[in-house]
């Protein structure tokens, strides 16, 4: 009998982080197609990031993990107003959840909340 295989958050966060694959956050929006709007936002994200309008995830992790120690268990990059604000949440040694959220081009706590 075959055991599935189980990765960590933190191992696959790793990997992502690795593999350079930052377009795989989500930006939120409605609309199209799944496959052809996680097509469009991978597109404008990576785009965003090499005009260095976003901050790589890596970096907003340890943000993040500096403002909050913790295992992220949630990333997303939203469209606030006229600005792109990344959204972590984290889970604490004593099982809270928080919720960061950073400007995405400067990396700067924006908010936070606890669960």
């Amino acid at each position: 009998m075959n055991t599935p295989r189980v990765l960590s958050t933190p191992r696959l966060l790793s990997m992502f982080a690795a593999a350079g694959l930052s377009a795989a956050v989500l930006l939120t929006a409605a609309g199209t197609a799944r496959a052809d709007s996680d097509r469009l936002r991978q597109a404008e994200v990576r785009q965003l990031r090499e005009a260095g309008k976003i901050l790589p995830i890596e970096d907003i992790l340890e943000r993040a993990r500096n403002a909050q120690p913790g295992e992220v268990v949630e990333v997303e990059l939203e469209r606030e107003d006229s600005r792109f604000v990344y959204e972590v949440k984290l889970i604490d040694d004593g099982d809270r959840v928080h919720k960061l959220e950073l400007d995405a081009a400067s990396g700067e706590v924006l908010n936070r909340k606890k669960k």
